[in-house]
């Protein structure tokens, strides 16, 4: 990737300019981590690329220097213009803008190498999620043959199901192919793997196990499957204490702000300083208000955060299938039933309901929040009715492939087991699409691409991931020669142990959707209450503020105002069913899920501010 050939124009300046910094010793470590992440260009070239973009960080930064010399003079860097023999304002700054362009120069360099660390961290992360998978499924395919390029070439094949655990095992074909041996290859990777406690050791002993024949090959990998096993069990079991630790934390997080604007706004009425003027870059307010709409921004971050630890802990495969979007006219076809479809066609409606409630004369916020309700709750719906089916699909799956193994342990072809279940039992919201593999199994049941296609096509037709990861395994490993009994047995297992894990997952998860939404309810209760049990009282105390500050009580008779302050109570609270909308829905089934749960409670606040008159 380093020949002038196959570079552009850029990159071919950069490599003659910067390709030298390769050979440095400080750039060892970074070395290291690029072999781990598998980029497409070389080495050389990309940290050609940094230092090239480090170059320009500095001048842009020196320039700006410059500029703002020119515009505002020397202003505060008076001192240093006395020291200057130039006078000139964009010298003075520049003086100060050269070092730090250099300091953002080296920071550049420095963040190029933590880029690199950064994707071998998401490769390590995605192998070790998928090499237990993918070592079931050689463990499988053994029983049929025990080559080690065939069995490495079916997990290859497979990068939508194995992820990185298949480019991995794609750089040891791909190595072989150049030097010739397996052994040479499965060497190179282990030594370059970022994932040198999992991956590493099994591939190496794989190695060791191959020289000693088939039958140790077969038992390794069944052996090594099973601790992968447990070893994930015990990674779930850690990422599911951290989930709890994430999930009280978000409650204290969400319901401190409510409780500090509360606070904020009774002690306004004694501390006339909360309510001083400060400017700032947006025109001038109130150390009050700054508070108020500050903590509404730190709840919303709180919990775009909090719904993107849930969804990155959830375990791989076991994620919200979102579902590809449709193309042309299918988008409008296929929106009452998938969500990618339903997202661009709601997204139009929304913005007219949202024009139609700003000439209704809606304040700004409103119209805002009750756009998002129209765009969101009608996507959400859709999710939910297809997550529904979803799930129906995924209970129908089981029985398919244990009536098709029952089948076929008779003896029948796989072929005729799937038109006699497509005959013979009820599938449900599954029947079209047995039905459709019955049909296409029936062309010619011997001939192994069509049986591959058929599978790989009932696959898409059924479009879970439950299907995704157990379907393929019966073709891979009938095209590989496996016993059939063998495959579908271990497919029997498969898939009851995948879906006794979605269902343990969902019912975790569940605790999580009830903690979102008792934290948004309490903090609805909460406010509604103090604005109708405190606001009023304390709107009396500021009325009498003269006789209290005769008294010897200093009041601010300004510090309550009942429509001001309701309001900023309503904007923190919609703030806050933002965030335990997005916390609930991304624990329960992810992006569209939380779509559907914010816009649910946003409605709900709206509905309950609006029915004791706050609005």
């Amino acid at each position: 990737m380093t020949g002038g050939d196959t570079l552009g124009v850029v990159d071919r300046a950069l490599y003659a300019l910067f390709a030298r910094q390769a050979d440095r010793d400080r750039h060892d470590p970074d070395r290291k981590r690029y072999r781990a992440t598998r980029l497409d260009l070389g080495f050389d070239v990309f940290l050609a690329r940094v230092y090239g973009a480090s170059w320009l960080a500095l001048a842009a930064v020196a320039a700006a220097a410059a500029v703002t010399g020119l515009a505002l003079g020397v202003g505060p860097l008076a001192p240093i213009a006395q020291v200057l023999p130039a006078s000139q304002p964009a010298a003075v700054w520049l003086a100060v803008g050269l070092p730090l362009g250099l300091v953002t120069k080296r920071a550049t360099v420095w963040a190029g190498g933590r880029y690199l660390g950064w994707r071998a961290k998401a490769r390590r992360a995605d192998i070790q999620a998928t090499l237990p998978g993918a070592v079931r499924y050689l463990s499988v395919l053994a029983s049929g043959t025990t080559d080690e390029r065939a069995l490495l070439a079916r997990i290859a094949d497979r990068p939508a199901a194995y992820g990185e655990t298949a480019a991995a095992f794609r750089d040891v074909l791909n190595t072989a192919e150049l030097t010739g041996s397996v052994d040479r290859g499965l060497r190179v990777v282990a030594r370059d793997t970022p994932s040198r406690d999992v991956l590493a050791p099994f591939l190496l002993k794989l190695r060791e196990h191959a020289a000693q024949g088939p039958d140790a090959v077969a038992q390794y990998l069944e052996l090594e499957s099973r601790m992968l096993a447990n070893s994930r069990e015990r990674s779930r079991e850690r990422a599911a204490g951290f989930l709890e630790l994430v999930a009280e934390l978000f409650i204290v997080l969400l319901v401190l702000p409510a409780l500090l604007v509360i606070v904020a706004t009774v002690m306004s009425v004694l501390a006339p300083g909360l309510g001083a003027p400060v400017a700032t870059p947006l025109g001038t307010t109130t150390v009050r208000a700054m508070l108020v709409y500050g903590s509404a921004g730190f709840v919303l971050v709180v919990g775009v955060l909090a719904a993107w630890l849930v969804g990155d802990m959830r375990p791989r495969g076991f994620a919200w299938h979102g579902h590809s979007r449709s193309t042309g006219l299918g988008v409008l076809a296929n929106a009452a039933r998938n969500p990618a479809d339903a997202a661009v066609v709601a997204a139009l409606p929304a913005l007219a309901v949202g024009g139609w409630l700003a000439d209704t004369g809606l304040n700004v916020v409103n119209v805002a929040l009750l756009s998002y309700v129209a765009f969101a709750v009608p996507v959400g719906a859709v999710a939910a009715r297809r997550a529904r089916i979803d799930d129906a699909k995924d209970r129908e799956i089981q029985d398919f492939v244990h009536a098709v193994s029952g089948h076929v342990s008779l003896g029948r072809p796989f072929g005729d087991a799937v038109s006699r279940v497509a005959d013979d039992v009820d599938l449900g919201p599954l029947n079209p699409d047995v039905d459709d593999l019955a049909f296409n199994l029936a062309v010619t049941t011997h001939d192994e691409d069509v049986r591959a296609a058929a599978l790989g096509q009932f696959v898409e037709r059924v479009d879970t991931q439950l299907a995704a990861q157990t379907v393929g395994l019966v073709s891979g490993a009938l095209d590989a020669g496996s016993d059939a009994d063998a495959a579908f047995e271990a497919l029997q297992a498969e898939v009851g142990r995948l879906y006794h894990e979605k269902r343990a997952l969902r019912s975790r998860l569940l605790v999580y959707v009830a903690v979102g939404w008792t934290t948004a309810l309490l903090v609805v209760g909460i406010t509604v209450a103090v604005n109708l049990a405190v606001l009023d009282s304390f709107a009396q105390l500021s009325a009498v503020s003269d006789a209290a500050n005769a008294g010897g009580l200093a009041i601010d008779p300004g510090a309550v105002d009942l429509e001001r302050d309701r309001f900023r109570f309503y904007v923190v609270t919609q703030a806050t069913m933002l965030a335990c909308g997005w916390f609930a829905g991304a624990a329960n089934r992810g992006r569209y899920d939380a779509l559907l749960h914010s816009g649910l409670l946003v409605a709900v606040a709206y509905a309950v501010f609006a029915g004791v008159g706050m609005l």
